[in-house]
């Protein structure tokens, strides 16, 4: 009863069709993340305070790079899933 365990075979583009569907599911949890940063920003003078443009800049910034990189990241799980129909027919 020695029954090895076998590790299923992906095709490559089915396990990066994957890993893309997942980097899309941890991008809010990445921008919940940059958005706390702030708040661990201290500075030397005016007793500790944050400067609220300085912040808003920064909350704006990480804003777009999250829609930039879901963009993307969406226009590469098309590409994919257009390659994938096409390798089926």
């Amino acid at each position: 009863m020695n029954a090895k365990h076998t590790i299923p075979f992906l095709e490559r583009q089915s396990y990066r069709r994957r890993r893309l569907i997942d980097t899309i599911r941890t991008l809010p949890v990445i921008g919940a993340v940059l958005w706390g940063v702030p708040l661990l920003w201290r500075q030397s003078d005016a007793a500790d305070v944050v400067m609220t443009s300085d912040a808003i800049i920064y909350i704006f910034s990480v804003w777009l790079l999250l829609v930039v990189g879901g963009g993307w990241l969406a226009r590469n799980l098309k590409r994919s899933d257009a390659e994938e129909t096409e390798r089926e027919r």
